[in-house]
């Protein structure tokens, strides 16, 4: 399963990018240092678990008892010291790799709902955890870039997005167009004027709110997640 590489390669880059950095710091979230984004990383391992064990027995085991309750729990845990959070994370990431790896093909079909209240596959675990560990490495500030990612991660994440924007009917009238690819995505009737280059990796960083439009006649985007 891609996905499952994906996740392995992500949580290895993101512990990379947490060699020698300083939590203390401010990251690239505004209002988060790096202690929040490392117990945010933690908390979602944590919540997917959740996802995996409802997978697995059929007990509705929502991600977050409620959005105020993830904040409450980032918060908490970004008082631990630098060395407790980084063990933290590493735990939860073990526990939630032997999570996916006990659930049976049957249970990779059972339905879960994500945090913003989407029915999904329990196969679409993998997925989410992968995008939240590459994502989140850049995030971190200390060298991750876009263009570290897999090709076909990018080209994931291109489609994940365009197919929200999709699903909320709210996306930009665009065509996304990347320079070193044989495809596009988004909207199929725009003109060329709602086309916009630039590589894969600058319209994944683009799209995902992490860098700039590459195009300078690109539409204003909204929040993706």
């Amino acid at each position: 399963m891609a996905d499952l590489a994906w996740l392995d390669s992500g949580t290895a880059y993101f512990a990379a990018r947490l060699d020698g950095a300083d939590l203390d710091r401010p990251s690239r979230l505004p209002g988060w240092t790096g202690r929040h984004l490392v117990a945010h990383v933690a908390c979602n391992a944590s919540a997917l678990g959740r996802l995996a064990h409802w997978a697995r027995t059929g007990e509705e085991t929502p991600m977050y008892a409620s959005a105020e309750a993830r904040a409450a729990e980032i918060e908490e845990q970004a008082r631990l010291s630098p060395a407790e959070l980084l063990v933290l994370a590493e735990e939860g990431a073990a526990r939630l790799r032997a999570a996916l790896e006990d659930l049976s093909a049957p249970q990779w079909e059972a339905r879960v709902r994500t945090a913003q209240g989407r029915m999904v596959p329990a196969s679409e675990i993998p997925w989410m955890r992968a995008r939240e560990m590459w994502i989140h490495a850049v995030d971190l500030g200390t060298g991750g870039r876009f263009e570290d990612f897999p090709p076909g991660f990018v080209d994931a994440l291109l489609t994940d997005v365009t197919e929200l924007w999709a699903r909320r009917g709210q996306g930009p009238a665009v065509v996304l167009a990347p320079t070193d690819r044989q495809r596009a995505w988004g909207e199929p009737d725009v003109s060329d004027a709602g086309r916009v280059s630039g590589t894969a990796a600058e319209l994944a960083a683009w799209v995902t709110g992490r860098g700039p439009a590459p195009d300078p006649a690109a539409p204003a985007l909204g929040r993706w997640l």
